[in-house]
Formats: structure tokens, C-alpha cells, sequence
């Protein structure tokens, strides 16, 4: 692995990391926040001296050429570097400890959106931004943002669109790496345009239409109040709400397609056509079992189920009603949408729709050749023919994922916590959703989490942002020794 090059790339990132602090320091410098001014000053002179000192080891050359291991440790390191100097401002501020700000930052840029904060409307409104900001950031993806608005760095740059893009598989939409990150940017930045503006059409304040449509793209669910979109009590705020957190759990690749080919990719998408399903299906029932079991009205149980479905689904976590209070076969619905989440390439967490799909199809064709042992055939998702490499490289993560949940959980119950509350907290951190039920239900926070627990959430949130693979191989003795088959 070339050092050089992985140092003078995380030099760029985390140049780029101070500069993202900006506009929060304007807004708390301009807002008279001076405790919030002062810590954002010194986290970017810290983001500075850091830049400084790796490009002094490190920096890229005319025809360097990036290769696996190099595009899986700037993707790895990256997210590690950024989510330490993302704390800063919470720890220097004097908002959380340490630990909570680690928490509150991984949190952020994994899109987990699970807060350790009580009560958020209390903070300055410069550490809110910073707080969606680090959604929006790590929605899309640290590393694909930094591709689309910096310089070309040297070939080898599929490496890294890889390491950190979500899903099964990562097809180019255009030839040049940059073109890609800058096309995905481009929807990625229209569509939290057009949310925005739209939210404010609801009713919402310039700042928390931005902030909440930050936050929604990202599928990160940070809010600005408490009660978070409950706090509003706008029945067109949640539809509208509902709407684009749907819209960001499809592949953002496909809506770059569609916008060369037409919008009749999006419908002929079998992943995305299947998550509708799911979405519709799931509301059904839920929205059945509230009226039934809850005696709620149509309509009301109706916006609800739609709302927290596609909430959950989409691995947002945003809250309009208190969904922890559900009756069971609805917070079970809830749960299996939260643990299938979006589409691959979307900014949702989860499984991914385009796995459960593959593996359903792999059981029935295992199926079928157990019948007919000669029978020769091959697996297509969209009508597009899938490598068995990719088939088995979903079945590798959906055994990777239950096993990380089974271990995540046991190490909150030997924490101190009970096991329904650990296997609610470890699938809703392992999916990226934040709220979940119990402990850390729909009006509860990670606060209530023991020391040890919340230090491993931060681990089990970066495994689940970066897709678990990348950072086992970061973590590997094997990784870091010179070995001529890489």
C-alpha cells in the first residue's frame, strides 16, 4: 500500500472537513453564540494542523495510481478522522462529553441519526446545523462528495466509489469516476433543494426547512425539536415528509439513469418496484391494526402508518406519534421494514431490497436444481443478468449482519441490559435507523445507554455506514503488510 498517497488524500478530506465547519461558525459568529464560534474556530485550526502534518508525510503525484488496499484505507480512515474532528465542536463547546460527542458525531455522519442529546432544543442553533450537516455529509458519502467538487487525484478511483457506496452492486453511469461522483452530487443537491422548499411551502422556518431536508435526503432523522416532526402537528408536513424520505431510499444511480433516459427507469426498477410494495403492504397492515386494535380513526391511522413506515424503511427514524405505543403485529411490521431498509446506492441503511431479492431468488433456484440437477441457469435482477460473486457476496453480509446484531446485543446485556431492549438497539443501530422501541423508542434517546454500550455503538454504526467488509479489512494484521497479491 502506497502511504503516500492515503496520507495526502486524507490531508484533502480533512481540509475539506474544516471547510464544512464554515458555515456554522458564520452562523454562530453572526448569531452572537460565542462559546458555539469558539469551539467551531478551534475544531477547523485543529482540521488545519492536521491537514498540515499529513500532507507534509504525504501528497499525489501526475500518474499515481490508487489500488484496493489504498481505497479502502482512505475510505476507512477517512470516516474515522472525520467523525473524531466532528466531535470537536460538541466536547470544545462544552455540550457533551467525550464519549457523547464521539457518540453524537459518528452518529451524524453514519446517518444513524440516534442522538444521546435529552433535549436538543436547547442548543445554540449553529451546533444544530453542524448536527444535519453531518447527516447530509455522510448520507451521500464523505468520500463521493469529495470526489465530486475536488480536483481529479490520480487514477484508481473505483476503488473507492466501492469501499464506501451501500449495496450489492456498483455499476459506473458514466465513464469518468469524477463524472459519476459529480452526477450523484448533482441529483443529491437538487432533490435537498427541492425538499427544502418544499418543507418551507408546509409551513416550516427558512433554517428548519433546511435543516429537516438535510437530514430527510440523508435519511439521518436529526431534528431541531424534541418531539421532531411531532412537534409540528402539520398533517401536509408529514405527507410531504413521507414523500421524499421514500424518493431517498431509491438508488440515487437510477435517478441519474433517469434523468438520461427518462423517468420510466425509475418504474421499470424491479428493486425499486419491490420497496413500494413493501411500503404499501406494510401500511396496509399497520394502518389496519391501529384502527382495529387502537380504535383510531381512518385517516389518522392511515398518515401514521404511511409516515412511520416510510420512516423506518427508509432508515430515517423521524417521529411523528409515539409508534413505541403500537400494538405488536404493528411494531413487528415496523421492525422488518426497519431491518430491510432502502435500495442499494440510496442513502438508506439496512439490508438492502436489491439482497432480499437476490437471496429470495437464490433459495428458489436451489430449490429448483435440487429437482432438476442438470438444470443450468442464472440468476437477473431488473432483466439484467448478476454475477454469482455478487449472489454470494449478499448472502456473505446478510450472515455478517445477524451476527454482528447477535453480538452487539450480547454485549449490552452483559452492559446491564435486557434482552429485548438490546435486540431493539442493536438492529436499530446495525440498520442506521435510531430510534427503535424500549430503551431507545420513538421519544427516547442513546443517553440512557451504559458507557460501554455507547462506545460500541460507535463501532457497530461505522461498520454498518462503511458495509462492515471495509472496516474488517482495515482491521486485519494482513492488511497493512506488503504482500504482492495486492
Amino acid at each position: 500500500m502506497n502511504r503516500r498517497i492515503v496520507a495526502g488524500l486524507l490531508g484533502y478530506l480533512t481540509l475539506f472537513c474544516g471547510a464544512a465547519m464554515l458555515p456554522p461558525f458564520i452562523l454562530a459568529a453572526t448569531s452572537e453564540e460565542f462559546n458555539g464560534a469558539a469551539a467551531f474556530l478551534l475544531a477547523i485550526f485543529l482540521c488545519l494542523a492536521v491537514t498540515f502534518e499529513l500532507e507534509r508525510f504525504g501528497g499525489l503525484r501526475g500518474k499515481d495510481n490508487i489500488g484496493t488496499r489504498e481505497g479502502i484505507a482512505i475510505t476507512g480512515l477517512g470516516w474515522l478522522l472525520i467523525s473524531i474532528l466532528g466531535l470537536i465542536p460538541y466536547f470544545a463547546g462544552g455540550y457533551l462529553n467525550l464519549l457523547d460527542s464521539l457518540v453524537e458525531s459518528v452518529s451524524g455522519f453514519s446517518g444513524t441519526g440516534a442522538t444521546v442529546i435529552n433535549d436538543v432544543e436547547i442548543l445554540p442553533r449553529s451546533i444544530l446545523l453542524w448536527r444535519s450537516m453531518s447527516n447530509w455529509f455522510g448520507g451521500l458519502g464523505i468520500v463521493v462528495i469529495f470526489m465530486a467538487i475536488m480536483p481529479q487525484f490520480g487514477r484508481g478511483g473505483m476503488f473507492i466509489l466501492k469501499a464506501e457506496t451501500t449495496g450489492p452492486t456498483k455499476e459506473r453511469q458514466l465513464p469518468r469516476i469524477r463524472d459519476n461522483a459529480k452526477a450523484l452530487f448533482s441529483i443529491y443537491v437538487a432533490l435537498t433543494t427541492v425538499c427544502a422548499g418544499a418543507y418551507f411551502l408546509c409551513g416550516l422556518s427558512p433554517f428548519a426547512a433546511i435543516n429537516h431536508a438535510m437530514t430527510t435526503i440523508a435519511t439521518g432523522g436529526y431534528g431541531i425539536y424534541n418531539g421532531t416532526v411531532g412537534e409540528y402537528g402539520n398533517i401536509y408536513l408529514e405527507y410531504c415528509m413521507a414523500f421524499f424520505m421514500i424518493v431517498s431510499s431509491g438508488s440515487f444511480a437510477m435517478y441519474v439513469v433517469a434523468c438520461r433516459r427518462g423517468i420510466g427507469v425509475i418504474f421499470r426498477n424491479a428493486e425499486f418496484r419491490t420497496y413500494l410494495l413493501i411500503i404499501i403492504v406494510a401500511a396496509i397492515v399497520v394502518a389496519s391494526d391501529l384502527i382495529l386494535e387502537m380504535d383510531i380513526d381512518p385517516e389518522t391511522a392511515s398518515r401514521a402508518a404511511i409516515f412511520h413506515v416510510a420512516s423506518l424503511s427508509s432508515t430515517t427514524g423521524f417521529v411523528a406519534h409515539d409508534f413505541d405505543t403500537y400494538p405488536p403485529l404493528s411494531k413487528a411490521f415496523l421492525l422488518m421494514t426497519m431491518f430491510l431498509g432502502g435500495c442499494a446506492g440510496s442513502t438508506a441503511g439496512g439490508l438492502k431490497v436489491a439482497r432480499i431479492i437476490l437471496l429470495f431468488k437464490f433459495v428458489v433456484l436451489i430449490i429448483r436444481q435440487k429437482l432438476h440437477p442438470n438444470l443450468i441457469t442464472q440468476l437477473t435482477l431488473s432483466g439484467q443478468p448478476v454475477d454469482q460473486d455478487i449472489v454470494y457476496g449478499a448472502a456473505k453480509f446478510f450472515f455478517a449482519v445477524v451476527v454482528l446484531d447477535i453480538l452487539f446485543a450480547a454485549v449490552m446485556m452483559f452492559d446491564g441490559i435486557d434482552f429485548v431492549n438490546a435486540i431493539s438497539v442493536s438492529v436499530s443501530t446495525m440498520a442506521s435507523v435510531g430510534p427503535g422501541f424500549g430503551i431507545e423508542g420513538a421519544t427516547s434517546t442513546y443517553a440512557l445507554l451504559p458507557s460501554l454500550s455507547k462506545f460500541c455503538a460507535c463501532g457497530f454504526m461505522f461498520l454498518s455506514r462503511l458495509e462492515i467488509f471495509t472496516v474488517l479489512a482495515l482491521c486485519s494484521p494482513s492488511f497493512w503488510q506488503k504482500s504482492k497479491n495486492w
